[in-house]
């Protein structure tokens, strides 16, 4: 039987996910900030680019690294919003 995934922290994951974030990194940065504290993880990091600076070729490979199916004959807009869903 497949393990679920547990969040730890649902209410900073809600928020990612209403600010486009992917549902694997909400999990992953809700998680972290539940185990180290949300100012640990802010510090330490990133700021990835929009999406909207991407390429197709870019957002198709993105998509095939993070398994989203389907993506071969859609639009920019339409990849974008398949990524941000996954």
């Amino acid at each position: 039987m497949p393990r679920t995934p547990q969040l730890k922290d649902e209410k900073l994951y809600e928020d990612l996910r209403e600010e486009g974030a992917s549902k694997e990194k909400a999990a992953r940065i809700s998680n972290a900030a539940a185990e180290q504290g949300r100012s640990a993880v802010g510090r330490r990091g990133g700021r990835s680019g929009s999406y909207d600076r991407w390429t197709v070729p870019e957002l198709k490979k993105r998509a095939k690294e993070l398994g989203v199916t389907g993506v071969s004959h859609k639009r920019k807009d339409e990849i974008i919003s398949a990524l941000r869903k996954h």
